[in-house]
């Protein structure tokens, strides 16, 4: 019969079902590093060193004292400790695990930052490096000019180092113009881009011949960014610190005054004695 012919599927024991949840766990892992942030890299971890006590980015060498660290880190997978689980270890060490100078295999020239001796770390890690060229965009310093760590901002998405973040967020949302219009038309500005500092129409945001995804951000049509709501970002003009409007005389010189109403007393007195009717 068809129900004799039908096998009833084997029960999952609990090794097995312990198992198959690690193998979704390490996938969620494998997906969110594609979209993991800059700080969140091992490569960009905060270190402090053993000899000096001073906090800094992840690195082979202390970038004030030059003193190598006792417990490395590797830049890519971010382990202290090889357990030699995956199997790929250029250096093979069965049955024992390996800590410090003994789990490293190569530094990072963009980086300066230890990668371990796993085959897997040393083949892909300088090629996606992020700090590869991460090169501050207020200062333009690099990772080898500063010891402190990399972030990118939160509007328009630009490498900045750890003493101009601030700074440069909290100037970030201003548009390189005078008014919130668009530079073709001359009509209000529904979109910015937080690259270019422009503001588009609802017509001039749009390329001819171009297909646009409906319920996605518009792309800016100059750089292809993704731009934002003018209203949503709270973005202001560009303002000037010189000119006529902007000087304050009065507080220059407090004698000033008192010069000028002399002179002007002295000048109605000659006006006065000059007139036809005195």
């Amino acid at each position: 019969s068809l129900l004799q012919e039908k096998k009833m599927p084997k029960k999952k024991t609990g090794q097995r079902k312990k198992a198959d949840k690690m193998k979704l766990r390490q996938k969620e892992i494998a997906g969110r590093r594609d979209h993991m942030a800059i700080v969140e890299k091992p490569c960009n971890f905060s270190m402090e060193c053993d000899k000096c006590q001073r906090r800094q980015k992840n690195r082979a060498f202390c970038y004030f004292c030059q003193s190598v660290q006792k417990l490395p880190v590797c830049a890519e997978c971010g382990k202290q400790k090889c357990m030699m689980k995956s199997g790929d270890c250029i250096i093979k060490h069965v049955g024992t695990y390996t800590v410090g100078m003994q789990m490293v295999g190569a530094i990072c020239d963009f980086c300066e930052a230890w990668v371990c001796h796993g085959r897997k770390c040393l083949q892909s890690h300088a090629c996606a490096c992020v700090l590869r060229d991460a090169e501050c965009i207020e200062c333009e310093r690099s990772v080898l000019d500063h010891g402190g760590r990399c972030f990118t901002c939160s509007f328009c998405f630009k490498i900045l180092c750890e003493d101009d973040q601030f700074e440069h967020q909290a100037s970030c949302q201003v548009v390189e113009q005078e008014n919130l219009k668009c530079l073709s038309c001359n009509r209000h500005g529904q979109y910015s881009c937080l690259r270019c500092k422009i503001c588009f129409c609802e017509d001039h945001v749009r390329r001819k011949g171009v297909k646009y995804e409906k319920n996605q951000a518009m792309p800016c049509p100059k750089c292809g960014y993704e731009t934002a709501e003018t209203k949503a970002m709270s973005m202001s003009t560009r303002n000037h610190n010189f000119g006529r409007q902007q000087q304050n005389y009065a507080e220059d010189d407090g004698d000033d005054d008192g010069d000028h109403d002399d002179g002007d007393d002295s000048t109605n007195l000659l006006s006065a004695k000059t007139s036809p009717d005195t």
